[in-house]
């Protein structure tokens, strides 16, 4: 399974439906909370190429998007794949 990292807002309801979908896959993840912290702010936007909505979600390097774009993937059936080949 990858490294993945979601980055949240602790207000955000889409991160939490993010959290929830990845939880109920068995999926582990980092999350990092950027409610509070303009410095970790700064580095999701820089790695998410000016996103700045939360939340963004990696795979490893891989940049999946939001909780839209990962729910797109699930619902195409790729996530599962992802979650199992992605590095």
């Amino acid at each position: 399974m990858p490294n993945i990292t979601i980055y949240t807002k602790s207000y955000c309801p889409y991160c939490k439906k993010a959290k929830a979908l990845l939880s109920s896959k068995g999926a582990v993840f980092v999350e990092i909370d950027i409610t509070d912290d303009p410095a970790q702010r700064a580095a999701m936007i820089e790695r998410a190429n000016g996103r700045t909505t939360v939340p963004q979600i990696f795979f490893g390097d891989r940049h999946i998007g939001g909780f839209d774009d990962m729910n797109a993937l699930d619902m195409r059936g790729e996530l599962d794949d992802l979650l199992r080949t992605a590095t």
